[in-house]
């Protein structure tokens, strides 16, 4: 069984592998290029507040997986 707490202190750090943790690949992988693409436009300021929704909602969503398992 996963650990909730553990899954969201995963993706706090690297957004994506909260979900590697979990089991859900795809969506680790989705959320982790999302994170650098994101982290890449933050030079232009337009990528920080889509970072941010990326990096919060993959502690969430993390989070809630965890739980199900």
């Amino acid at each position: 069984m996963a650990s909730p707490i553990l899954a969201v202190i995963l993706s706090f750090f690297i957004p994506g592998l909260g979900q590697l943790y979990t089991g859900q690949f795809v969506k680790a992988v989705l959320l982790f290029l999302l994170a650098v693409v994101f982290a890449g436009l933050s030079t232009m300021l337009i990528g920080i507040p889509f970072y941010l929704i990326v990096w919060i909602y993959s502690m969430y969503d993390a989070f809630v997986s965890a739980k199900k398992n």
